[in-house]
């Protein structure tokens, strides 16, 4: 049985995120895969379509409407892959006890502004030219791994090599965990 995989989106979702597809095409033959349009489960109006527009809904109560969403229709636990505002989500839904196995947060919203941290692994990506990524001293304290793409900004995600690493690491991670086998004794 493939472990399962939720994917949350940026805060764009589907609308401007054809490059998820490179994501599930390389990763749907691996993972059971549930993904989430975050505008979706934030019930932001279709029809925003500016930065500006998307953060206020977020800030004005979309954040906490996809958190609801989220903790009511997941309770398997389940690898995550979020992008941007879906990191924010997945690691808030964590703390009020969504069952995650693993985190992978590509450019969190906000996260450096949080104390608390879910109770499972995360990883952390980040371009180097985002401007509100977690300090060391943060990391030191919360006990995250972080990586820094050099070169790249906030939506790092959409970028070819990004999705390539991004994926890889995760068959890696998932390779490691199936092929580590118990030594069990022999039944006669």
């Amino acid at each position: 049985m493939a472990e399962r995989l939720v994917i949350l989106s940026d805060m764009w979702g589907a609308k401007k995120g054809i490059w998820i597809t490179s994501y599930l095409g390389y990763l749907q033959q691996y993972f059971d895969i549930v993904f989430y349009d975050i505008r979706q489960l934030s019930d932001i109006n279709p029809k925003s379509d500016t930065v500006e527009h998307v953060c206020e809904a977020l800030n004005n109560g979309g954040m906490n409407t996809a958190l609801a969403q989220l903790l009511r229709k997941e309770s398997e636990e389940s690898h995550y892959l979020t992008f941007c505002a879906g990191g924010t989500i997945a690691w808030n839904a964590g703390l009020s006890g969504l069952p995650i196995k693993s985190l992978t947060a590509i450019s969190p919203m906000n996260i450096h502004l949080l104390k608390e941290q879910p109770d499972c692994k995360i990883n952390l990506l980040y371009g180097e030219y985002h401007e509100d990524k977690p300090t060391l001293e943060w990391l030191s304290v919360m006990d995250v791994n972080m990586e820094i793409m050099p070169k790249f900004g906030r939506e790092l995600y959409s970028d070819d090599k990004v999705i390539q690493k991004v994926c890889m690491d995760l068959l890696d991670a998932l390779l490691k965990n199936t092929m580590s086998f118990k030594k069990r004794p022999l039944v006669s």
